[in-house]
């Protein structure tokens, strides 16, 4: 690889999961530099040779100790000004287990939230996926002026 594509910037894949009981949403507390204290969906980074799925319940168990039958949801392209990520948002149709920290060095708390009423910090990545979520948006794009599509 020349120096100019390792300079180029690049995409990454995140990978989320909607957890439901009756009308709440599962929201994790982040720990760490990036979203200290705000909630957000389980998830994280796509790694290299895996199916979209296998990545969704692989996150999902690593972060909350659930176990999931999954469908995808959504694709979001979130672009922003240093980085730029694709979601593949999947749905736990039926998932095991009750929700633990897993990984208490990203998390402090797993809990159940209203899914009309979610609390006001959400991280900052994950703002748009409720939303998206309650109206029925699958794909969510963005054009160069950050105008969604």
């Amino acid at each position: 690889m020349n120096n100019e594509a390792q300079k180029r910037p690049f995409v990454k894949i995140g990978i989320n999961v909607f957890v439901f009981k009756k009308n709440k949403i599962l929201l994790g507390r982040r720990i760490g530099k990036v979203g200290q204290g705000t909630w957000c969906l389980p998830g994280g980074k796509f790694e290299f040779g895996e199916s979209l799925n296998e990545a969704a319940k692989r996150e999902l168990k690593e972060e909350t100790s659930l176990s999931a039958n999954l469908k995808l949801w959504q694709i979001i392209n979130a672009p922003r000004k240093k980085t730029h990520y694709v979601h593949f948002n999947f749905l736990a149709k039926k998932w095991r287990g009750e929700p633990k920290i897993a990984e208490p060095d990203k998390f402090s708390a797993w809990k159940w939230f209203d899914l009309k009423r979610p609390p006001k910090n959400i991280f900052f990545g994950h703002r748009k996926f409720i939303p998206a979520y309650i109206n029925k948006i699958h794909f969510v794009d963005r054009r160069k002026n950050n105008k969604l599509l």
